[in-house]
């Protein structure tokens, strides 16, 4: 039986319209209902591909029943047409023709092809081959989005937090006590922290920028009414009330932000690992082939920035006096899992015959290697150079890297291999994305060392968390120019080789995170004034209303520390590997069981849904018995 081939062509309908094109061995139609004659698609002017197409899909993809091989040709031919190269094949003199881009994307025949040709039926492993090929192609060659649309992104998730805190608010308010039952907390937590994210990168992606309008409405609605019907006694006038908040001792030892930076970009890491497989997913999300900015690329980064803010060098008290490299050997038996793991992921992949983005790390080299080498590398800098002066190695890393990018053939070496022919010959060749993009991620955990270190300064007040908010957004400002310089002058931004535009992007993004998250969080120190006895897991509680006269007794209490407060990013944050181990695993059982491409809308939700609340299940079941992954 002949193999299906799918090609799925975004944006193809609107490309073509109702014109009729010519293609050299036989008549394409571009309307829904009518079949197409032998369509040939070729690279260069001696290397062919040869389809024979029978249907065109009102979903937009054509579907080829029968897939041809060049004869002396070993490998299968399948893939996918992207919205970009669609757009250069109808503007096109001739539609089969493809772009250049694409052109390493298709397997082709050494020889020309004349009608003489005889074609081969593909044999063997036909459904199983071409949709592993299918999902490698599906997120392969795409250019990503602005980074305005990633930024907008980004503020949801401080909106369902602040959200969530408000409706828990709003609860004590009319039922005179904080929300107490774990069932329906796990379910308040997944239903306002996770969900929103799900539909936001999927079916709502479309209307992306209304969205944060419209939660932030909902939120100054929440605000007006716990304002109007506060129960304090005598009531304060706003402007008295603000003043008595900025003076608010706050717990020096404890920054929720930092927990909920890291458990979110965790969160947001595992909902795009399956997502980016279903068609609903925005391919503009997904991981850019070359250059461009997507939410994957940053994710990648941002996980990277989350390990450093709260590596050893910085959680270590400054009085504290060891041993210069003594956290070089903490590091050796705390990295170990994740080299167990990127063999384990490894081994796994290749055994299924999963597919793979082999630009994106290499052959075999995955992010859990990343991750353990970059932690490795970055204590051996630490134990070197004054943990106070990380930014100065940061910057100097970065730059080095981008220069020998620019004056050597590194870049070309990256990009396309030892042999100009993109060859995977060597363990260098095969993963030279993985192995050299090392330096830009390197430059990225420095980069957060320094601020980690800035973050857990005693600021032991309001208004000192406020000045620090105003010293970060004037950061962020100094880092978006230098973002717009890089790119303008130097090189685009770009995930791959983990450039200079790279770095200085992905910093500046997580700062700007972190301020929303900071902001989000006194916000609902303050809403909590007006509510007595109001509580809000993984924020600080205020334990004394304004109005008392007892001051020394206003301080602030972290909720989740002692364990006894259930909440779903506490119980996330107590196992966060194991949570993104589970959701590796998860994915990888449902690309196998499910073909993900060709997935409806509903079931898509359905599935993303079902797998999200799993793994905070399990996590959440956890953090109840009190059961944390880590025996290393």
């Amino acid at each position: 039986m002949a193999s299906r081939i799918h090609f799925q062509i975004n944006e193809f309908l609107s490309e073509f319209g109702s014109q009729r094109y010519s293609a050299p061995s036989g008549r394409f139609h571009s309307n829904l209902s009518s079949a197409v004659a032998p369509f040939v698609i070729w690279r260069q002017k001696t290397s062919f591909i040869a389809f024979r197409g029978d249907n065109w899909s009102s979903n937009g993809s054509i579907e080829f029943h029968k897939a041809a091989r060049c004869p002396g040709q070993t490998e299968e031919v399948c893939g996918s047409v992207g919205a970009g190269e669609a757009s250069a094949v109808g503007k096109g003199s001739d539609p089969a023709k493809l772009c250049s881009a694409a052109e390493a994307r298709y397997a082709c025949c050494p020889h020309p092809v004349s009608s003489e040709t005889q074609w081969e039926p593909t044999q063997g492993k036909e459904r199983r081959m071409s949709q592993k090929h299918l999902k490698e192609a599906f997120i392969s060659n795409l250019n990503g989005t602005s980074l305005l649309e990633i930024s907008i992104g980004l503020s949801l998730a401080p909106l369902c937090l602040l959200s969530r805190g408000l409706l828990l608010i709003l609860y004590c308010l009319h039922y005179g006590k904080p929300l107490s039952s774990r069932t329906h907390s796990l379910l308040l937590d997944f239903l306002v922290l996770v969900s929103p994210l799900l539909f936001s990168c999927t079916v709502l992606s479309p209307v992306i920028f209304f969205i944060p309008i419209i939660i932030a409405a909902f939120c100054a609605g929440m605000f007006s009414k716990i304002y109007s019907q506060r129960k304090q006694e005598p009531r304060m006038a706003f402007r008295q009330m603000v003043k008595h908040f900025q003076k608010m001792p706050l717990d020096p030892e404890y920054i929720p932000a930092i927990t909920v930076f890291r458990v979110y970009i965790n969160v947001l890491t595992s909902i795009s690992i399956l997502a980016v497989d279903f068609p609903q997913y925005p391919r503009r999300y997904a991981k850019t082939e070359t250059y461009g900015t997507g939410i994957m690329d940053f994710g990648v980064g941002a996980f990277v920035f989350g390990n450093g803010v709260v590596c050893p060098e910085v959680r270590q008290k400054s009085s504290v006096t060891q041993p210069k490299f003594s956290n070089v050997a903490k590091q050796f038996s705390s990295i170990w899992p994740l080299i167990f793991l990127g063999i384990g992921r490894l081994l796994s992949v290749k055994s299924v015959d999963y597919h793979e983005h082999t630009s994106e790390y290499g052959v075999h080299w995955n992010f859990f290697f990343t991750l353990a080498f970059v932690r490795l590398a970055a204590s051996l800098l630490l134990s070197v150079f004054p943990k106070k002066s990380s930014w100065i190695v940061a910057v100097n890393l970065a730059v080095l890297y981008q220069l020998i990018l620019n004056t050597t053939s590194l870049k070309m070496f990256i990009l396309h291999g030892s042999n100009g022919r993109d060859t995977r010959v060597g363990f260098l060749n095969a993963n030279r994305e993985g192995l050299l993009s090392l330096f830009g991620y390197l430059a990225i955990y420095m980069a957060s060392v320094q601020v980690g270190l800035w973050l857990l300064r005693r600021r032991s007040s309001v208004r000192g968390w406020a000045e620090a908010v105003r010293l970060l957004l004037l950061t962020v400002l100094v880092l978006f120019l230098c973002l717009h310089i890089s790119q303008v002058y130097v090189e685009p931004v770009s995930r791959r080789m983990a450039n200079l535009s790279y770095c200085i992007w992905v910093v500046a993004h997580c700062l700007m995170f972190f301020i929303c998250l900071v902001v989000t969080d006194l916000t609902l120190v303050f809403t909590k004034l007006l509510v007595r006895g109001s509580s809000v897991p993984c924020c600080w509680d205020v334990v004394q209303p304004p109005g008392t006269n007892k001051k020394h007794e206003l301080e602030a209490v972290p909720v989740g520390r002692g364990g006894k407060h259930m909440c779903l990013i506490s119980a996330i944050n107590k196992n966060q590997l194991l949570f993104f181990l589970l959701a590796n695993v998860m994915t990888g059982a449902v690309n196998i069981l499910i073909d993900t491409v060709h997935s409806k809308t509903v079931f898509t939700l359905c599935i993303l849904h079902l797998y999200m609340f799993f793994n905070c299940l399990v996590m959440y079941i956890m953090h109840a018995k009190n059961i944390v992954f880590k025996f290393w």
